[in-house]
């Protein structure tokens, strides 16, 4: 039986990221770890590589990305070669929960909307933590219930793309994760999620010439694959937002000392 695809798959296959906040996020989170040239950086789930080509271009760092999807590792691969960036970026097949590194090895270990899917999280935390150095900065960029409960169609909202048993965390759950993994000087900022900003953010990062690219190959994708003619009909059937979207989900930067 062939293996269901999930957002994941097909948006590998089309070369784009999902990142709440986008590009105005990384860039707060880049500076709140303060990466800077000469740094070593690791981006875990780093979907088709535009985090770690970001920060190599920008700030002239080395960094490796992982993600668990070999087919964004590709993805990834292609995009360094054509920003002519493989001698500072180097990307593996990883789990978040089992990272390949030794102990100690990198300057800040950042995650863009990645911590949410983990069974373990707390494992995962303590993994991103076990591979930076002393002193160094782990930050996480991630999906947040603003007001906890959220109610039940805001519940079935984000089950769409995090799934039924998986999803955010309140910012005190997400900043637990950090205490308990042993980091200090702990920073929390959340922000509301604005679905018209997260719409620019897109081009931003990925500029015209990219989203002409991703849209050429939604349309190709859309000809060719039953599988994902049934998801855009899936997704367009669940498009309706909630109303009270603002009002309880958002995201947060995190980010703690080791």
């Amino acid at each position: 039986m062939e293996k269901q695809q999930t957002f994941f798959d097909f948006a590998a296959k089309v070369g784009i990221t999902k990142h709440i906040g986008s590009l105005e996020a990384t860039e707060a989170l880049i500076e709140l770890c303060h990466i800077s040239r000469g740094k070593y950086v690791l981006d875990v789930g780093c979907g088709v590589g535009a985090t770690p080509c970001f920060i190599a271009k920008k700030f002239g760092c080395r960094v490796v990305g992982v993600d668990i999807l070999p087919a964004m590792i590709e993805r990834s691969k292609e995009r360094a070669r054509r920003e002519g960036l493989i001698d500072q970026v180097e990307f593996r097949v990883a789990d978040a929960q089992d990272l390949p590194f030794d102990d100690g090895l990198f300057d800040a270990v950042i995650t863009e909307s990645v911590t949410a899917f983990p069974k373990d999280k707390q494992k995962a935390v303590d993994e991103y933590v076990r591979v930076t150095k002393r002193g160094g900065y782990i930050g996480l960029n991630e999906s947040t219930w603003l007001k906890s409960p959220p109610p039940p169609e805001l519940l079935a909202w984000a089950s769409q793309d995090l799934g039924a048993n998986i999803g955010p965390l309140t910012s005190g759950d997400w900043t637990g994760l950090l205490a308990n993994a042993g980091l200090s000087e702990i920073i929390t900022k959340t922000f509301a999620i604005d679905l018209r900003d997260e719409g620019k953010g897109m081009l931003r990062r990925y500029g015209w010439g990219g989203m002409l690219g991703i849209m050429g190959r939604m349309l190709a994708l859309y000809v060719t694959s039953p599988a994902y003619r049934k998801f855009v009909k899936k997704v367009r059937e669940n498009e309706i937002t909630p109303t009270n979207l603002d009002e309880y989900f958002g995201y947060g930067l995190y980010v703690g000392r080791k």
